[in-house]
């Protein structure tokens, strides 16, 4: 059994399109073998920045064959309609097969179609998947026609067993397969010839070419926390940029460079950010103080002075980028957070939406009525939303946006504001996701939620809501940050009202027609947050069934209580008492409306002991009035656990009603009583949830 061995290689891959593309390469070439017949045993792809590499093991010698058959006319059909059959087919009448079908005889031709060769196969399904392959951006180069990513120079593919090694006769566009391939581009670039993977992956870091991109990552990691170690300070861990870092080299050096003293006393996150985006450095810090004063270089060769020119070049390069944010970090400290914010007037949020100096009027506004809830002092929740966003006007943020928030915490501490008012700055656009931090400071608290609860309501006036998987303004997310927010607080609100207080208005100068947040649509957004509340929950293992059970009781838009209350019903779901009690419910409740629509009719009265004649009914109006009893005082507690136990001491009472009482009685005074009676029992079990809507 062969096995595969493909290189397509070419100029330099960019770093963020090597893993999708070693993936599809995988994906692309194993289906079109596997669906023109060609099996194989294990498949593995590689990337590096200038080759896609496709290691198949296995492979079948070729492709089984297969017998075709294909029905024809019926015997004594007219005979052109035979001829043309025959022409279609390839095939004489006498090698047609008369078969029975439905009681008529019908002609049918069987034909072989035999079996193609491995290296034929591979052949094809190369051709294909080179001259189709879904990069995100290509180019077409010289005179040819086809498009890869970047020029394609050679394609090595063969097949080998233990006794040869043959070449897959194939040519794209010019360039025709062979078994040469190169090693690195400065340390190693004469040709050489490989006879299987085995050979290839040898002679490859022979000629300085680390085929695994993760073995690439592993040695970056393992060589810049040991240069760091040795001098005292640790690598900060960012995997995303390390993963890029190792699209980038085939061969990594890594080399250690200090940050000049003139540049220390940016932030950290300054330096972290302009060397990341820049110039793709790791950087290294003080353990103790966090202080970034170094940064890892990671070169794509060795160097005769161990990369000492290297790092010189970078150096320079470095004190350019980090001036340029010296000179940006100076002019903001310069400009006051009021003028900063002032500047925001003139920027819009959203066509319909205003201004966000006018977003930040509202949010400021929530803010200060949220204050009680969280705890917060309204007036520093006030100021604090005032100046959250005045970094987005700052020319730091404008040079890095994903700084925002950050540099509104330094800008705010410089100005001497109250250090909640600089946390906030920072916080108050978390959670962003669902393992991000959430905020705890009570300042922190209150303008976060405002800030999600203000984009909400606005886009919710507007009519634009998620559609499907559409989310262009991030709504759902907002609405999971306001649940987390809350939950994780034990922030005590009630949604609705706050929806409904806080309908921004349309800027008359941008659209004339005032828009209002009404009723129904808090009603609508307040859905909306029972849906983000069954995600947040479902790795709990609740149920989402139980979370509209409890939902539809009405009025349950305060979230504490009402998750207290889903995790309560979940638990008591799992008890042994639950399935017999709910088995009880729903035959209350099928009986009582289907004779309600019968009689067309509700019976909704109290039912009275009076009439009851079997001694379960009347054990069933004492259990019913032990447990509303029970569940007052408990759902005024929120003591959900107790109103669970306190409904499960129905259940033996309900199932002796079914056994020894016949619901519709002779006697229309008895039947009428028993329906209310059953209408009891739903009211009584609705207090906790609506059991309805549970699923089953």
């Amino acid at each position: 059994m062969p096995d595969l061995l493909l290189e397509l290689f070419s100029e330099e891959i960019p770093a963020r399109m090597q893993d999708a593309a070693a993936a599809d390469l995988k994906r692309l070439v194993t289906n079109g073998m596997v669906d023109r017949g060609l099996t194989y045993a294990h498949a593995e792809a590689f990337a590096t920045p200038r080759r896609l590499v496709l290691a198949v093991e296995g492979l079948a010698d070729g492709s089984p064959g297969v017998n075709e058959e294909r029905k024809g006319p019926r015997v004594g059909a007219p005979e052109k309609a035979l001829e043309g059959f025959l022409r279609s087919t390839g095939l004489t009448k006498d090698q047609l097969e008369v078969r029975e079908v439905k009681g008529a005889e019908v002609y049918f031709a069987v034909t072989q179609k035999p079996g193609r060769s491995a290296e034929e196969i591979v052949a094809e399904v190369v051709d294909h998947v080179v001259r189709n392959f879904p990069w995100p951006k290509s180019m077409r180069w010289g005179a040819g026609t086809l498009r890869w990513v970047r020029p394609l120079h050679s394609i090595l593919c063969i097949l080998s067993d233990e006794s040869e090694r043959r070449v897959v006769g194939l040519e794209i566009d010019g360039i025709k397969a062979g078994s040469i391939t190169r090693g690195h581009r400065f340390m190693a670039p004469d040709a050489f010839s490989v006879s299987s993977f085995e050979d290839y992956q040898v002679k490859l870091a022979r000629a300085k070419v680390k085929l695994s991109a993760t073995e690439r990552q592993d040695a970056i990691w393992h060589d810049a926390t040991q240069l760091a170690f040795a001098q005292g300070l640790e690598v900060v861990e960012d995997r995303g940029l390390l993963r890029e870092v190792a699209g980038l080299v085939e061969w990594p050096v890594v080399l250690l460079g200090k940050i000049e003293e003139r540049f220390l006393d940016l932030p950290p996150e300054v330096l972290q950010t302009s060397m990341k985006e820049h110039q793709k450095f790791l950087s290294v810090r003080e353990p103790e103080s966090k202080k970034i004063v170094a940064y890892i270089v990671v070169a794509n060769r060795e160097t005769a002075d161990a990369g000492a020119t290297i790092l010189d070049g970078n150096a320079r390069v470095l004190a350019a980028r980090l001036s340029d944010a010296v000179f940006f970090w100076e002019n903001d400290l310069r400009t006051p957070l009021e003028d900063m914010t002032s500047k925001l007037d003139s920027v819009t949020f959203q066509r319909d939406l205003g201004s966000l100096a006018s977003r930040i009027d509202r949010i400021a506004a929530l803010a200060g009525d949220l204050s009680p809830a969280v705890g917060a002092d309204a007036d520093l929740a006030v100021r604090a939303a005032r100046l959250a966003k005045a970094d987005l006007s700052s020319e730091m943020v404008y040079e890095f946006p994903e700084l925002q928030g950050v540099m509104g915490r330094y800008y705010s501490a410089r100005a001497g504001e109250d250090p909640a008012v600089a946390a906030a700055a920072a916080e108050h656009y978390s959670p962003l996701g669902p393992s991000d931090q959430v905020p705890t400071a009570p300042v922190s608290v209150a303008v976060a939620l405002a800030e999600k609860i203000d984009v909400l309501a606005g886009f919710w006036t507007i009519d634009e809501k998620p559609t499907g998987s559409k989310d262009p303004f991030a709504l759902r997310r907002a609405a999971l940050g306001v649940i987390r927010l809350i939950l994780e607080n034990n922030v005590r609100l009630r949604l609705s009202e706050v929806f409904a207080g806080h309908g921004p208005r349309c800027d008359a100068a941008v659209n004339d027609a005032e828009r209002v947040f009404d009723v129904e649509k808090a009603a609508d957004l307040l859905g909306f947050f029972a849906d983000r509340l069954k995600v947040y929950l479902r790795d709990e293992g609740i149920r989402h069934d139980v979370i509209d059970a409890c939902f539809a009781l009405g009025g349950q838009d305060d979230l504490v209580p009402l998750v207290a209350r889903v995790r309560a019903l979940q638990e008591f779901l799992g008890t042994d008492d639950a399935p017999n009690l709910l088995a009880g419910y729903r035959r209350a409740v099928n009986i009582l409306e289907r004779e309600e629509k019968n009689d067309g009719i509700e019976y909704s009265l109290d039912p009275d002991i009076n009439f009851a004649e079997t001694d379960s009914e009347k054990a069933l109006f004492a259990a019913l009035d032990r447990a509303d009893a029970d569940l007052r005082p408990a759902l005024a507690a929120e003591d959900y656990a107790a109103a669970m136990t306190a409904l499960s001491a129905l259940r033996g009472p309900i199932d002796a009603f079914f056994e020894d009482t016949k619901v519709n009685a002779d006697s229309p005074t008895v039947r009428r009583n028993r329906l209310c009676l059953l209408n009891r029992v739903r009211r009584v079990m609705n207090q906790v949830a609506v059991f309805s809507s549970l699923d089953g």
